[in-house]
C-alpha cells in the first residue's frame, strides 16, 4: 500500500516540486495540498494521510499551531490513527524545534532536500521513527540545558519500566537508532523494537520524538551525559 501524503505549505513551488518528486516514488502518493495550517487541518481530516509535510511558517495558522491542534486530537475521530508530521523548514536550527517536537512532530526536513532525502524521510516517519539530524538533536539538548531542572512530577511513571526498558529509553534519548542500541546491548534489533513499543505504551507516549523529550524532561538523561 502507498504512503499517503498531504503537503501544507504557502509556497506553490514547494508544494508542486515536492509533489512531483514524491509521486514519482512507487510507494508514495500525494493525496492533497493546503496553503496554510487552517486549510491543512481540514484537508487532513478529509483525506486521512499517513504523513503530513508541514511548513513551519505560514499565514493564517502556522505549522506549529496546526501540528499542536492535529496531534492533540488523539483518541478523537472514531479511533482513526493520526498522521505523522514532518516539519518543513528553511533553516536547520529553527527556533521552533523544541516546541514542534513537544507538539508531536516526528522530525524536520530542510526545503532544499534532495529527492532521495525527501522520499526517505517520508518512509522513516511513516514507519514510526524520528527524523532528527545531529544538528537538530544538538539544538534540542541546548534547549533542555536552558530550561534547567527536570519536571519531577512525571518521573514517577518511570517506575513502570523494567531496568532494560529504562536502559533502552536512555539510549533512544541519546540519539541511537534501534540497530545501534541492539549492538550496544548485544540483543536482536527486534528485541529493541519490542522494548521500545512497551515503553511507549507504559508511558503513554506517541512516538520516538516524544520519548526523547520525555527522557530529558524527567532527567533520565541530561545534556552532555
Amino acid at each position: 500500500m502507498s504512503i499517503k501524503v498531504v503537503i501544507v505549505d504557502d509556497q506553490g513551488m514547494v508544494r508542486t516540486g515536492f509533489g512531483v518528486l514524491l509521486n514519482a516514488q512507487p510507494d508514495i502518493e500525494v493525496v492533497g495540498e493546503a496553503v496554510n495550517g487552517e486549510e491543512g487541518l481540514r484537508r487532513i481530516a478529509e483525506l486521512r494521510p499517513d504523513v503530513v509535510l508541514m511548513d513551519v511558517r505560514m499565514p493564517v495558522m502556522d505549522g506549529l499551531e496546526a501540528t499542536r491542534r492535529l496531534l492533540s486530537a488523539e483518541g478523537e475521530g472514531g479511533g482513526e490513527p493520526l498522521p505523522k508530521v514532518l516539519m518543513l523548514t528553511t533553516f536547520d536550527l529553527d527556533d521552533y524545534v523544541y516546541e514542534a517536537l513537544r507538539a508531536g512532530a516526528s522530525g524536520f526536513l530542510l526545503k532544499d532536500a534532495s529527492a532521495t532525502e525527501l522520499s526517505d524521510a517520508v518512509r522513516v516517519v511513516a514507519a514510526g521513527d524520528a527524523l532528527l539530524s545531529p544538528s537538530i538533536t544538538k539544538r534540542l539538548i541546548t534547549e533542555f540545558s536552558r530550561l534547567g531542572a527536570p519536571r519531577q512530577p512525571a518521573r514517577k511513571q518511570l517506575d513502570a519500566l523494567t531496568e532494560r526498558e529504562t536502559e533502552v529509553l536512555a539510549l533512544v534519548a541519546r540519539g541511537l537508532s534501534n540497530g545501534e542500541i541492539a549492538a550496544q546491548l548485544v540483543v536482536a534489533e527486534q528485541t529493541v523494537k519490542t522494548h521500545f513499543g512497551r515503553i511507549l505504551m507504559k508511558l503513554g507516549l506517541r512516538d520516538r520524538p516524544q520519548a526523547i523529550v520525555y527522557a530529558y524532561e524527567v532527567g533520565l538523561v541530561t545534556p552532555g551525559s
